[in-house]
């Protein structure tokens, strides 16, 4: 497996045994990806890049389309105007410096080999939760007590992708007829911030994620953070991720 430069960007070639065959190496697609990011001595770093087409790669490029309002310390942005430094209001009360946005096309000719994207219904989850039709990607999640969890104290809250709240009512799946930018961000800290009313996880790989891709990969994608060398440097979860298979529970 590895990477060559493209007329268009990166490539990625998994290569088999037998190279005298022309069906040997595999293109993987590569799909651009734009990034805006706080560096340690406090410039700004702006760039475009492409890189494999892959869920591990997109997830830190598709939870909130263009036009979804974030909570920020000094009251509602929309996601595309949001600048890095700026301070996005969290859960617990204390802002957190924004210090990475992603973002991506998603495009309707890729429907095919990409998940649809997702459209949260008015007061889905609650009066004014969110406030207007909320439309969010596929590495969106959604902050709420599962169901099953209801009945305890307290009511553990855990981190829900949003496609598995789709029930068709509420909650749908979409593809929209034109391209949609989605965004992503990562603060100083993971966290759960206000995106149209409705409390949704900032960017975090998730503590296994890396163990299913190779060195190289990896190492791609973390070059794609300017202030992470290890994975282990998005810090731990905010709060706990609920199991995909237990995900799917009613809204109310």
């Amino acid at each position: 497996m590895t990477f060559s430069k493209t007329p268009s960007g990166y490539g990625l070639s998994v290569t088999r045994d037998n190279v005298d065959d022309p069906r040997s190496a595999q293109q993987v697609p590569t799909r651009s990806y734009e990034v805006a990011a706080l560096r340690a001595d406090g410039s700004v770093f702006i760039g475009q890049d492409r890189a494999p087409a892959l869920p591990f790669f997109e997830s830190a490029y598709s939870a909130f389309a263009r036009g979804t309002l974030i909570q920020t310390a000094d009251g509602e942005v929309a996601v595309e105007d949001l600048q890095p430094g700026d301070m996005i209001q969290t859960s617990t009360g204390e802002p957190a410096q924004l210090i990475w946005i992603g973002s991506s096309n998603f495009v309707p000719a890729d429907a095919g080999r990409r998940m649809p994207l997702i459209r949260i219904m008015p007061d889905s989850f609650g009066q004014n939760r969110p406030s207007s039709f909320l439309t969010v990607g596929p590495g969106a999640r959604v902050l709420h007590t599962p169901h099953h969890l209801r009945g305890e104290a307290g009511g553990t809250q855990m981190l829900t992708p949003a496609r598995a709240l789709v029930d068709g009512v509420n909650v749908i799946e979409v593809v929209p007829p034109t391209p949609v930018r989605l965004f992503h961000l990562c603060l100083t800290r993971h966290a759960a911030i206000q995106a149209g009313g409705i409390e949704m996880e900032t960017f975090h790989p998730g503590a296994n994620s890396a163990r299913s891709v190779s060195h190289s990969m990896r190492d791609r994608f973390l070059g794609m953070f300017p202030r992470i060398s290890h994975m282990t440097d998005f810090g731990p979860l905010a709060h706990p991720r609920a199991p995909e298979q237990d995900a799917g529970d009613e809204l109310s």
